[in-house]
């Protein structure tokens, strides 16, 4: 794929470390003893691999073929983001950082990289805007059992964004014993190309084992696009199979105005953000515009510059689906499967229930079930919906 999104676009106060995370990750990246140690702790301490599982009375309920997921749910701390955590903390730790700070918008990434620092014997803080930690209060007490510091950022939206810029803000003077964990494909060069590497295991075990379980790759494959990492992390297997179909949905949050959704390619166009390149939610003069999701985890006004690259090349698709939507593709995989996904994940379920019925019914959905969703259910019973 030719490359046109992405690159490293920051102020001179973090190009110092920026630049000593390159030459680490370009060290160890590729390094067998580093290779090996990571994906031994995936499956000693995370409990790689994860199943892939068929839901056949969801399938039913949606009028649909045969569909499968991917149960990221069912990884140690309930969502991928520990692929990446345990991935970029062991890295941190054999460059000789002993603190990590990370930002958090669901508060999934903060309770991995929390988690990671516990088990690697590291410091951690982890920035979170107050709006989500108000409505993810369960994964700010999680993070703090963990023995994470958890910063309430009051600036802005108080959000995704704003939870980045403080980290950002951190690292730039902190950057000779810190290293800051980046959650997503987001942000400058190596995070996006290091991030996808952590997490194309998702990619990997699931082909193999659709093809334990079909005899083939599926037709299509669905997951949820904030960042974008779980979504590459699947897509990265079946890229090179234009038989594949990929959809990334994003949150349609509320309405189709600015500032109602956070939908990038809907309503987005071509811009930088916090140190990259790709797909952005901004006003006429160029202003990053404020975003809306019931799901903390999609609410950012940019996507990963790989999914940029994706939707220019024509190679996925993306679409989105309303806030109504994912609550109730949230509500129907646990009462007909006993499964309760993340609001983010939830958006790919919501995404193959509008869509299943037209399909051919020999075709197979694949669907990654990025996170459990305990962490939302506050929210649900703060709208009366339990």
């Amino acid at each position: 794929m030719n490359r046109k999104f992405g690159g490293v676009y920051l102020p001179e106060l973090l190009m110092a470390p920026i630049e000593a995370l390159q030459k680490g990750w370009e060290a160890l990246g590729s390094d067998v003893d580093f290779i090996e140690q990571f994906l031994k702790l995936l499956k000693d301490y995370a409990g790689r691999e994860t199943p892939v599982t068929e839901v056949k009375r969801f399938a039913e309920a949606v009028s649909g073929p045969r569909i499968f997921l991917k149960r990221e749910d069912l990884l140690h701390t309930g969502a991928h983001k520990l692929n990446n955590a345990l991935g970029q903390c062991l890295l941190a730790k054999k460059m000789g950082k002993k603190r990590i700070i990370a930002e958090t918008g669901a508060g999934q990434h903060g309770v991995a990289t929390a988690t990671a620092c516990a088990f690697l014997g590291l410091e951690c803080v982890v920035y979170m805007g107050k709006v989500d930690m108000d409505r993810q209060s369960p994964n700010v007490a999680r993070m703090r059992l963990l023995g994470a510091q958890v910063i309430s950022v009051e600036q802005g939206a108080m959000t995704l964004k704003d939870a980045v810029n403080e980290a950002l803000r951190d690292w730039s003077s902190s950057y000779e014993d810190t290293h800051y964990c980046l959650g997503s494909v987001l942000g400058p060069y190596p995070y996006p190309e290091m991030v996808a590497t952590f997490q194309s295991v998702i990619g990997t075990e699931a082909r193999s084992q659709m093809y334990e379980k079909i005899g083939k790759d599926p037709d299509l494959v669905i997951a949820c696009v904030g960042g974008g990492s779980n979504a590459i992390g699947i897509f990265s297997a079946f890229i090179e199979n234009p038989t594949v179909a990929l959809i990334g949905v994003e949150a349609g949050g509320k309405g189709n105005e600015l500032g109602e959704h956070a939908a990038r390619f809907k309503g987005g166009s071509p811009g930088v953000l916090h140190g990259c390149y790709t797909y952005l939610l901004q006003d006429s003069c160029g202003q990053v515009a404020e975003t809306h999701s019931i799901s903390a985890g999609l609410d950012y006004p940019a996507v990963g510059p790989q999914h940029a690259d994706l939707y220019a090349s024509g190679r996925a698709n993306y679409a989105s689906v309303t806030d109504k939507e994912a609550l109730a593709a949230f509500k129907l995989l646990a009462q007909t499967e006993g499964i309760i996904p993340a609001l983010e994940s939830s958006h790919a379920l919501a995404y193959a229930a509008k869509t299943a019925r037209d399909l051919p019914k020999d075709h197979t959905i694949l669907i990654n079930l990025s996170g459990r969703g305990e962490k939302d259910l506050p929210q649900f019973i703060a709208m009366g919906d339990l």
